[in-house]
């Protein structure tokens, strides 16, 4: 095999950590098609917080990276690695358009005896069956004899600095065992928590679906647990607190589910079990819960309100935070909207606060306008939706009027100021 020089497209959330941390072993190219997104990290900086600024400089200056829009400057490579995003569509279909294009990418620039690796997370079969078919469609060579594949799922926890690419453990796979083998040796080299080598890209595939949606169910059951307790007036927290003294009592907690992983894998996983005549219940029910905790959320609040005497019609609520995870600016797929869109239902005035979200993407993404600067009118109500550690010490009593409410969707606020938390 000739010397390994690593291209990784997709430069987001998994991709950009990734390409960094190989460059420091490797000589690595960042692609993506966006070329404003590349001359920004070529300048110094993310966006994204996942790779500060010394870190990028550091990979720009002193290893080569290069991150690049310019698809000739890719075909060096040998070594493709996959990471873009895999959503669903409007219908909570898998959308498979970003990994169609980075295979067409793929097959413009693979010669014999590359590797591509796939990182995006799919359902079983997609690597082989989807994505495969076009790389030898572009490229008119065949995998196995011409190139060769693998599939290592990402594994990244955006805004998380203690569990970043390097610190969690990867699985890894490849087409043949042989490559399998290869595949392995080039991520074990820099990931410092160590490897499992998958004994095909079908298990890898599985490996990673099952993670996020075990995930989903779990938390879905606590949001249950706390619908039922808080009918019951019991404190869903004290009761997880008094059962988590057994030894093999697993500690999820009730919340939004949003984000780009546990709240899409899921359906992935569904969709490929009915493909094969299996209708997944479980999978399916623990989704049907979640994605039903921000409107629960806000009619909950309208209850507490209208115990309290304080008009819902033209109230003023603010929402603190938007993103879909604490201390992380990425606001795709966040669950706070629904709890936003179920108040405006009301008719109510909602303010939106998150020093994290960009104004100009949640306008975008929502039509939903965010402010980075604490309002200084007093509010009806507060929802503590995003525990932003900015906003720990903050009084959010000082925001709001004599007669009010708080939810703390997050329970992490002291619960003798509160008057209802998930």
């Amino acid at each position: 095999m000739k010397e390994t020089k690593i291209c990784v497209i997709g430069l987001g959330y998994v991709g950009l950590p990734l390409a960094r941390l190989f460059s420091s072993k490797y000589k690595t190219i960042g692609f993506d098609m966006n070329a404003k997104r590349c001359e920004a990290l070529m300048a110094g900086h993310d966006s994204t917080l996942e790779v500060s600024d010394e870190l990028l400089q550091d990979a720009i200056n002193n290893h080569g990276f290069l991150c690049t829009a310019d698809i000739e400057q890719i075909k060096d490579c040998n070594f493709y690695v996959v990471a873009v995003p895999t959503p669903v569509d409007e219908n909570n279909n898998p959308d498979l358009t970003p990994l169609y294009g980075a295979s067409t990418t793929v097959g413009k620039v693979i010669s014999k005896g590359n590797v591509v690796v796939y990182e995006s997370t799919v359902y079983p079969g997609v690597t082989e069956d989807e994505c495969i078919p076009v790389v030898e469609k572009v490229s008119g060579m065949k995998m196995n004899i011409d190139f060769f594949a693998g599939y290592s799922p990402e594994r990244i926890n955006p805004g998380d600095k203690l569990h970043t690419v390097e610190h969690i453990k990867k699985v890894t796979s490849g087409s043949t065992p042989e490559i399998g083998q290869y595949v392995n040796e080039v991520y074990a080299s820099v990931i410092t928590a160590g490897t499992h080598l998958a004994p095909s890209i079908k298990v890898a595939e599985a490996a990673k679906v099952i993670e996020n949606s075990q995930r989903d169910i779990n938390i879905a059951f606590v949001n249950e647990l706390s619908r039922i307790f808080n009918k019951m007036d019991i404190d869903t927290l004290d009761v997880l607190e008094a059962a988590g003294t057994k030894w093999n009592f697993l500690p999820f907690r009730p919340g939004l589910v949003g984000g780009h992983c546990i709240g899409v894998d899921p359906y992935y996983l569904a969709q490929c079990a009915q493909r094969h005549g299996h209708n997944p219940e479980i999978i399916l029910a623990g989704r049907r819960m979640n994605d039903g905790m921000g409107e629960y959320v806000a009619t909950e609040t309208v209850k507490c309100m209208l115990k309290k005497g304080i008009q819902v019609l033209n109230s003023n609520v603010i929402l603190l935070g938007f993103t879909f995870k604490e201390n992380c600016p990425d606001v795709r797929n966040t669950k706070v909207v629904d709890i936003y869109r179920t108040l405006k239902e009301y008719n109510v005035n909602v303010t939106v606060y998150d020093p994290w979200a960009n104004p100009a993407i949640a306008m975008h993404e929502y039509g939903v306008e965010v402010v980075n600067e604490l309002p200084t009118q007093k509010f009806d109500v507060a929802i503590a939706a995003v525990a932003h550690k900015k906003f720990e010490g903050m009084d959010i009593c000082t925001l709001l009027k004599e007669n009010h409410v708080i939810f703390d969707v997050k329970c992490t606020l002291d619960r003798n100021i509160i008057d209802a938390r998930l």
